[in-house]
């Protein structure tokens, strides 16, 4: 391996003399003359809850099944004794009186000797950190007579102790408690033992571990480096929930926003529509609690300065799965949720869903500017059900800018006829995707040079380069996969003025439990790294700018000749001219750009390199950021800066103006 990499170092060297021995080729910026303007939402964030993203993933919570709704009741849960300890666990149904939360448990004691109780295993285990604090909850009670004291147990994967913390149940009525303790060891693969002494009965449900240190330490919340990862891509919108968890299967398992907010121990569970969709990558204990609910999604927005962007069901499920539709006279609860939902972010605390929000810590208003109807569907059954949804929501609310689908798929009849008729009606937003190898990547860069500019605005909502097959287990984020992406960007980016949005898909995944690659951040139990895919997002994120303006080649757009693909934009904020530069080559390209412009520069510059990989290249949970960022200075010469421009890489260009 190291013998490899020489080689191929050397081979890079070798290529860069060359290149510097060349004549360089002439590229013109024209700096004063703004021809686009680049919305704040330009580049954002899919949010999605599959690859284990929100339980076993963001979501901090550690216990799988705490409240017993699996369909299979103590699904992660195995029952254990020690010391003689003797006992029985009884699932007990309450759906009369809590349908929401139907079911607890009962563990009789049978021995006033040794100790009886429960272990879970978590999400593909528990991720532990030494010196970091846990928080255990639980919600019991116990009959008059019972003396039952409740031991909590942090074990490795060798059996070890690494935690404990004990707490005695008092009531005879449904009552919380909480113990806190401090892990002694770090682990990725840990269990939690619940061990129960004294002889008699206690009921349980809610069984919770968290650690004490989440994305700004808010109790029971967000998994901190994950949350952080997406804070520095600096995104303009976070959309969530998804996804085709937004229809679900069925119409009963769709996602409704209404049941994901409140009290925790209300929100109820449903199976998640990912759990049995892919044969390779069975998941039947994969299920949504909804802790991470569409409060937490409006205060992860907030919090990360990004618009926040819902998308609602439409009354219709997966069209890849049952297609079940609710019938046109019956839509008026699915209208009512997209209404209620635009007064829970945006209402006063004199109406009735802006109270409910304020009552729920947040009073000021999350000023909610757009709103999604409907995921990926397609047909006339969309296009009927979009026009009553539009008229219902812009009747009430007509500034909300509403997100409508073009399908699944980025040509085809469906696509066709969705366009048209959008168009037609005089749409907000259209919502593209694609999932299509590399090479479509760099032959489409030029897709948005002639939309019609007076028409819809464009969301790129969900793609990746697929380095196999769309959808193939064996997909990479790999080098050439990112390179791609980045050269197709340099589209989106010029076409600012119809491109509004744009934003990668899947979002996370579990490394032993993914159903979807490639994905733009991996993670396990306490480690997680962005891919090349996601150096790609941040850096057009972080140097997007304020405006595009011309770079040239003889008068043309650089969009695939020769390798090339390039954007340059301007930032009024900070005063700075941006240079996107990709070269997807195998040679290295030595560039010149020549500005135009009344503007003077400073005669240093910063320089982001990000390339010059095989394009087989991965970054790893071990080996992070081997394919990351790398930054340096160049100097100018007047209004002209000459720089090589490495074999299969992306550069970004920052000149200050004086």
């Amino acid at each position: 391996m190291i013998i490899k990499r020489a080689i191929f170092t050397a081979c890079a060297m070798a290529a860069l003399a060359t290149a510097q021995a060349q004549t360089p080729k002439v590229y013109t910026i024209e700096a004063d003359k703004v021809k686009a303007h680049i919305e704040p939402t330009m580049y954002g964030i899919f949010f999605e809850d599959i690859n284990l993203a929100a339980d076993g993933g963001v979501y901090a919570e550690l216990v799988k099944n705490r409240s017993f709704e699996f369909n299979s009741h103590l699904a992660g849960w195995q029952e254990r004794q020690k010391n003689g300890g003797k006992g029985s666990v009884e699932v007990v149904d309450r759906t009369a009186q809590r349908p929401e939360n139907a079911h607890t448990i009962k563990v009789n004691i049978e021995s006033n000797t040794g100790s009886f109780g429960l272990s879970n295993e978590g999400f593909r285990g528990m991720g532990i950190k030494k010196g970091e604090t846990y928080s255990f909850t639980v919600t019991a009670r116990k009959p008059a007579g019972s003396l039952i004291k409740l031991i909590a147990e942090l074990h490795n994967a060798s059996g070890n102790v690494i935690g404990t913390g004990t707490l005695t149940p008092t009531s005879a009525n449904w009552k919380k408690y909480n113990v806190k303790f401090t892990a002694t060891a770090t682990e990725d693969k840990a269990s939690l033992y619940v061990w129960l002494k004294g002889k008699g009965v206690v009921d349980l449900d809610m069984v919770s571990l968290f650690p004490q240190h989440t994305w700004k330490n808010r109790p029971a919340g967000l998994r901190a480096d994950l949350v952080q990862k997406l804070a520095d891509m600096k995104p303009g919108f976070l959309r969530f929930p998804g996804g085709c968890i937004v229809e679900g299967r069925d119409l009963v398992n769709r996602y409704q926003w209404k049941k994901s907010i409140g009290d925790i121990d209300k929100r109820e569970n449903i199976i998640n529509r990912w759990n049995t969709e892919f044969a390779h990558r069975l998941t039947p204990d994969y299920y949504q609690t909804f802790g991470l609910g569409f409060m937490e999604y409006f205060m992860t927005a907030e919090d990360i300065g990004a618009s926040p962007l819902p998308i609602l069901n439409c009354g219709m499920a997966c069209q890849f799965n049952t297609g079940q539709l609710v019938p046109m006279d019956q839509l008026d609860p699915y209208l009512q949720d997209a209404l209620d939902l635009i007064e829970f972010a945006n209402g006063g605390p004199n109406t009735k869903w802006g109270k409910l929000r304020a009552s729920l810590g947040h009073p000021k208003p999350f000023n909610l500017k757009m709103l999604g109807v409907g995921n990926e569907q397609w047909g006339e059954q969309y296009i009927e059900r979009w026009k009553v949804f539009t008229k219902a929501i812009k009747d009430k609310y007509p500034s909300i800018k509403i997100i409508s689908s073009l399908g699944p798929f980025a040509e085809g009849k469906e696509f066709e006829l969705l366009d048209k008729t959008f168009r037609g009606l005089g749409a907000d937003i259209l919502d593209e995707h694609y999932y299509k190898a590399p090479k479509w990547f760099l032959d489409n860069a030029k897709r948005y040079d002639n939309y019609d500019r007076k028409g819809p605005k464009i969301f790129a909502g969900e793609y990746a380069a697929q380095s196999v097959a769309t959808g193939s287990p064996e997909n990479k984020n790999n080098w050439e996969c990112a390179l791609a992406e980045a050269a197709f960007m340099t589209g989106l980016e010029r076409n600012a003025d119809v491109v509004n949005m744009a934003s990668y898909a899947p979002l996370f995944a579990h490394v032993d439990g993914w159903q979807w690659t490639p994905d733009l951040i991996w993670f396990d139990n306490l480690r997680s790294y962005g891919t090349p895919n996601y150096y790609v997002q941040q850096l057009y994120a972080l140097n997007k700018g304020t405006d595009v303006v011309p770079l040239l080649n003889d008068g043309a757009m650089v969009s695939g000749e020769e390798g090339a693909y390039a954007t340059a934009s301007i930032d009024k904020n900070t005063k700075e001219l941006i240079i996107k530069f990709v070269n997807t080559t195998d040679k290295a390209k030595p560039v010149t750009f020549s500005i135009n412009s009344t503007s003077t520069y400073q005669k240093t510059g910063t320089v982001i390199t990000l390339g010059n990989y095989k394009k087989d290249a991965v970054n790893s949970l071990d080996t992070p950021t081997a394919v990351s960022p790398v930054k340096s200075t160049i100097g100018l010469s007047g209004k002209s800066v000459t720089v090589t421009v490495e074999p299969a890489t992306f550069k970004v260009i920052r000149l200050k103006m004086i």
